[in-house]
């Protein structure tokens, strides 16, 4: 039975719980130079040093307060573009190339963030955890939640494909936007499923399941039905289940054995959302493929990475769209309210609202 809801406007009001992991680039966006990211208002540097090992700070430099995303690497260090301060991976001034010698180096030091790089992405906990590096490796293993990770990233039965969200509205939109699977109208010409019917939903403090019944229009069974993705006259409907969860603050998506989603969010304000999606196509079904050796699955993994490229494009531009004129509506008569009738997405509301508010 489907309850119609009335929504809280104060979720296009809320912040993010800081103590989540949070993708913020690409593993492939942070090469030799330093990198400008925005995380909920706070503007973070990313950059690698000789070693190849990722850091993040404050996209600050202490002396002048410019941005340090505007410089660059010198060995294990970030040097300002303006006066060529050096900063180490602590945030901490090493280096002043015109101090005097009766000068001491400034007592000053900025933000350093946890980061890794997990699975083809950067993956940052905004949350205050310390600063010392000694501890790191151990403060990662210990810190709950770990970040969700994809584990298809490097599995030689997936092939990948990455989209880049970027959409004026506040992240609750595209979370619900992904948790809604009656919006198939809007996606007649990239479409992966249809008849979508909401069977049951689970919850817990940290994630909402909502399983569906579907109609997908694909199924990879034979070699030659990669190709689906390509010609879309190839495409015929079967019942498959459909499942999407959010696991705060990220989201993932199963449809049928032969697909998988991932939206992994870096929410930078109240009106501003950017999100990676991430698609894998299942070559499970072709037990041959796996007897052959381990050089040849990794070459076709890597040829056929963005063979999904035009379908996600088209999907993103097609509900980033929707997500803004949702944006702007609330904007210009925010209590003007919204009525429901997928209590999936109350039920999502719920858990965005109980992780903000119970920090």
């Amino acid at each position: 039975m489907f309850v119609q809801a009335v929504f809280s406007h104060d979720v296009r009001q809320l912040g993010i719980n800081p103590n989540h992991w949070y993708v913020v680039a690409r593993s492939c966006e942070v090469n030799t130079q330093p990198i400008s990211v925005t995380l909920w208002k706070q503007a973070i540097v990313l950059y690698r040093d000789s070693k190849g090992q990722i850091h993040a700070l404050e996209n600050r430099c202490p002396h002048r307060q410019v941005k340090l995303s505007h410089g660059k690497v010198i060995n294990n260090t970030i040097e300002c573009a303006y006066h060529g301060w050096r900063l180490d991976e602590n945030g901490e001034c090493v280096e002043v190339p015109y101090l005097a010698k009766n000068q001491k180096l400034p007592n000053c030091k900025i933000r350093r963030y946890l980061v890794q790089e997990q699975d083809g992405f950067i993956w940052l906990f905004p949350g205050e955890v310390g600063t010392s590096t000694n501890v790191e490796t151990r403060l990662i293993a210990s810190l709950q939640p770990q970040p969700m990770g994809l584990p298809e990233w490097e599995h030689l039965n997936y092939i990948a494909t990455v989209s880049t969200i970027h959409c004026k509205a506040h992240y609750s939109y595209l979370i619900e936007n992904l948790m809604d699977m009656y919006h198939g109208y809007l996606h007649e010409d990239y479409q992966a499923w249809a008849e979508a019917e909401l069977q049951d939903i689970s919850e817990d403090e940290n994630r909402v399941e909502a399983r569906y019944t579907a109609q997908s229009y694909y199924k990879i069974d034979k070699i030659w039905s990669i190709s689906q993705l390509f010609f879309k006259g190839l495409r015929r409907l079967h019942p498959e289940p459909l499942h999407v969860t959010y696991v705060y603050p990220h989201w993932a998506s199963t449809l049928g054995q032969d697909f998988k989603i991932y939206c992994l969010l870096c929410p930078i304000s109240e009106t501003e959302t950017k999100a990676y999606l991430v698609h894998f196509t299942s070559l499970n079904a072709f037990w041959r493929l796996h007897k052959l050796p381990i050089w040849f699955r990794r070459f076709v993994k890597d040829s056929l990475f963005g063979a999904a490229q035009k379908l996600l494009d088209g999907l993103v531009v097609q509900d980033v769209k929707m997500i803004e004129e949702e944006q702007q509506a609330y904007l210009q008569n925010p209590e003007r309210k919204n009525y429901e009738l997928n209590r999936a997405l109350v039920s999502v509301q719920r858990l965005m609202q109980s992780q903000v508010k119970n920090l």
